[in-house]
């Protein structure tokens, strides 16, 4: 995937993750809620991978 793919990709599991745990509270089920952690933080290192590569391109588009 591509930098700005990954930075999608990472905020729509963010979002996602965040729907899970709010789900998990409305209704008392703490399996959800910790699906929801999980997948939001790896919206966050998605979203990270693709920060990194943009990074990158950019380092060696300056070369």
């Amino acid at each position: 995937m591509g930098s700005t793919s990954d930075k999608m990709a990472g905020k729509g599991n963010e979002i996602a993750g965040k729907v899970k745990q709010a789900a998990g509270d409305m209704t008392d089920n703490p399996k959800l809620k910790a699906k929801g952690n999980a997948q939001e933080a790896k919206g966050h290192a998605q979203q990270a991978k693709g920060k990194i590569k943009e990074a990158g391109k950019e380092f060696v588009d300056r070369l």
